[in-house]
């Protein structure tokens, strides 16, 4: 008989990817956290800190953990790049050695973001999603500590991509915590090549979903529990300068 963990019989790796700007605080938490969830779970991993040119000791936090627990990789950026270089450097690591059926997820370090959840999401893309989406709208879903601008510019993007740019399955286009089977994404680099992760800032995360719609994946959503109140630091969010990015990425994609 069979354990019945996800990822044990079909040995599937999980390949997570945490941008971190100036998040030690946060990894001191989300960490051991992530690791603990992930081991109890049996289910097999990588995790890939992008240290995007933090000053706040980031790079000692993670390497502190990466002694001990060997399925930590530290990726330093000298100097801060952004989220979209950051992403764009934990996919190229994460994809390096992974195979097809694996699963690339995305998510935030600075802790809003509920490690227990990759369990569920890492089940639907076993069962046959080429795309899981932690989402802020979809009944279940919770958020503490997010201010009411930010929940309506969140809800406001998401209506007018769903008008626009409609994919099945999918109401949050802007949520960066996400699972993809590693195999849909190998297909769109191949595609746009060093353009995949073109866009600067928040709004690469808007791009990747649609520039993975012309490849028709099926896409799912789970109810987010989104813990903005357990955010130690600022948020990195410029929210003028992402409302401007995200005009401009409509108006592109049109």
């Amino acid at each position: 008989m069979g354990s019945g963990n996800i990822g044990q019989d079909e040995k599937n790796m999980i390949h997570i990817v945490l941008p971190a700007f100036n998040e030690a605080e946060s990894l001191k938490v989300l960490l051991p956290d992530l690791i603990k969830t992930l081991k109890t779970e049996r289910l097999q991993h990588k995790i890939y800190v992008v240290d995007d040119g933090s000053i706040d000791g980031t790079s000692k936090i993670v390497k502190n953990f990466s002694r001990r627990f060997p399925q930590v990789k530290l990726i330093v950026h000298k100097i801060n790049e952004g989220l979209a270089e950051a992403v764009n450097t934990g996919f190229k690591s994460a994809l390096a050695g992974s195979k097809a059926k694996d699963i690339l997820i995305t998510m935030d370090a600075d802790n809003t973001h509920l490690p227990g959840l990759i369990v569920r999401m890492a089940r639907l893309i076993n069962e046959g999603n080429d795309i899981v989406i932690s989402s802020r709208f979809v009944s279940g879903s919770r958020v503490r500590g997010v201010p009411l601008t930010r929940r309506l510019l969140s809800l406001s993007a998401g209506m007018i991509f769903k008008v626009l740019f409609p994919i099945p399955g999918v109401k949050d286009y802007t949520c960066g915590f996400r699972a993809y089977r590693v195999d849909l994404i190998k297909k769109g680099m191949a595609i746009y090549k060093d353009k995949f992760i073109s866009e600067r800032g928040f709004s690469c995360m808007v791009d990747i979903l649609l520039k993975l719609r012309r490849l028709d994946p099926i896409c799912t959503e789970v109810p987010m529990i989104l813990r903005y109140d357990l955010k130690k630091g600022k948020s990195k969010m410029n929210v003028g300068r992402t409302v401007a990015e995200t005009l401009k990425l409509i108006l592109k994609r049109l």
